[in-house]
């Protein structure tokens, strides 16, 4: 504890923090360069963020499906429906649904209110097999061990984890009935010399030669604990229908895709057809330009902002000591003054802005008939002020869409180099560009400050304000050791002034 001022009668403690306070400017200003140089950062990584959103953006303008998107229209939406790519045709198909495809189900009998799914099997216990069939009708045996500790519920549990099985097995509690069903749906075997065609079979299927048997039937399991029967397997039918009055197909599954076009069956159609009817979904392509168009354009308001913003030079950062003199308001006030032209003139940026201009102006040999933004209704804003923001006349852009939408995917993506590369491609070179430099300049969350310009100067700045701080602490002890050494002179010259009077005092008496 430093306690001054007792000979002298000086508020010492005072005087050294006003001497101080005057010391502690240049680190304040240190600081104040240093949070300037944070702000900075921090503006050019929010520029980096809106210019990766565009990046990944840009993805998407090259998908043939931005641009070729169907739009599909069934009668029988109830029983069909279909979705289909950028490469369908279009025109109007016709699907008469006879039969859907249906999983293979077997319940059992009810085992009474004593079953306990819980309980040991005992004596059931041994190896359980059951057959099911590949896509090719070829056997596929399944076996699993149980011991006498194990329960049905243990059982089901084997079944139902087995992922090449495709079967469930599952006990209704309410019904006190065992469910044993293909988890797909299809007819998978087709010969009725086996088990009468079903698609769960109890025991291991062998076939040699033209002789079919069927050995560890399992029947003590299947057949006779959980009194089920393999004549009352239900369903494993394909879906069965006819595309255009003509071709008759069969599917194991409630889909099927031909020419581009993905069919779902969710009925049949009553001897019916149902018809589905496929164009060109002009407005899924139009409302995917126009999000792109609108983050192109969100991106070049704030670059072209950036510049335009007054940079207030009398409003630095606020030290510490600023910030407990003012409200929240004024504080408020004064930051976003401070934070104002951060990045005015910063070349990245104008350089960026310029590149990222530059592409819409030249035509792209894409060999069709659209060559350049203007013949789909896309123009730059004559509008100095906008910085160069893209204007789409929305009538014009619709009927290029309609007219030839391969040949506007190819005006904006085509992959070629020079003369012929895509607009897209080539404001995707000038982003990437920008990004590069920006992380060179700011770099990302992840960097440390070694790693990117700006961060080098912070460094910098943290190494000079340790060593100043440094300073300052010497600085004050220093003053304090002077000022101790003035109270011990002026105490000293107390005692002798004391010690003379005291002498004189005694003199006269």
């Amino acid at each position: 504890m430093r306690i001054g001022g007792l000979a002298s009668g000086i508020d010492t403690e005072t005087i050294i923090k006003q001497l101080m306070d005057a010391e502690r400017i240049p680190l304040d200003k240190m600081g104040q360069d240093k949070t300037k140089l944070e702000w900075q950062r921090d503006a050019f990584r929010d520029l980096n963020k809106k210019l990766l959103e565009l990046d990944n953006m840009m993805l998407d303008m090259k998908l043939s499906k931005t641009y070729n998107s169907k739009s599909i229209v069934s009668t029988m939406e109830g029983a069909v429906t279909a979705t289909a790519t950028a490469g369908a045709s279009n025109g109007t198909y016709k699907i008469n649904v006879k039969e859907l495809a249906s999983a293979a189900i077997n319940v059992g009998e009810e085992l009474g209110n004593d079953f306990d799914v819980d309980a040991p099997l005992g004596s059931q216990s041994g190896p359980i097999v059951f057959t099911t069939f590949d896509k090719d009708g070829e056997a596929q045996v399944h076996s699993y061990d149980i011991s006498e500790t194990d329960s049905l519920k243990d059982v089901m549990k084997r079944i139902n984890d087995d992922p090449d099985n495709n079967v469930r097995m599952t006990y209704d509690n309410n019904a006190k009935k065992v469910i044993l069903e293909t988890t797909r749906t299809g007819n998978y075997n087709e010969n009725e010399d086996i088990a009468g065609g079903s698609e769960i079979v109890f025991g291991k299927v062998v076939i040699e030669g033209e002789g079919i048997s069927i050995e560890d039937g399992s029947d003590s399991f299947f057949t006779g604990l959980l009194k089920m029967n393999q004549g009352n397997e239900q369903g494993g039918d394909n879906a069965k229908f006819t595309y255009n009055d003509a071709y008759e197909v069969i599917s194991k599954d409630n889909n099927y895709t031909l020419n581009g076009i993905s069919f779902q069956f969710n009925d049949t159609t009553d001897g019916k057809n149902a018809n589905l009817t496929i164009n060109n979904d002009v407005d899924a392509a139009f409302d995917n330009i126009m999000a792109f168009v609108d983050k192109y354009n969100e991106v070049v308001e704030l670059f072209n902002g950036s510049q335009q913003e007054t940079r207030y030079r009398d409003f630095p950062p606020l030290t510490d000591a600023q910030r407990e003199e003012m409200s929240e308001k004024e504080i408020e006030l004064w930051e976003e003054k401070a934070k104002s032209g951060l990045l005015k003139g910063e070349g990245v940026i104008t350089n960026g802005l310029f590149s990222m201009r530059q592409g819409w102006y030249s035509s792209v040999e894409t060999g069709g008939q659209f060559t350049t933004l203007t013949q789909i209704g896309i123009s730059t804003s004559k509008d100095y002020l906008d910085g160069g923001k893209l204007i789409v006349d929305e009538e014009d852009l619709r009927a290029a869409l309609q007219e030839d939408p391969a040949g506007v995917q190819k005006l904006f993506s085509n992959s070629e180099e020079g003369a012929s590369r895509g607009l897209v491609n080539r404001l995707e070179d000038a982003v990437e560009s920008t990004m590069k430099r920006i992380n060179q300049s700011a770099g990302k969350g992840t960097d440390t400050l070694e790693n990117y310009t700006i961060g080098k100067r912070m460094k910098d700045l943290d190494n000079r304000i340790g060593a100043f701080e440094d300073k300052l602490k010497s600085i004050e002890d220093r003053y304090w050791r002077q000022f101790s050494a003035m109270e011990q002179a002026i105490s000293r010259m107390n005692n002798q002034s004391a010690m003379l009077m005291n002498a004189f005092g005694g003199g006269m008496m």
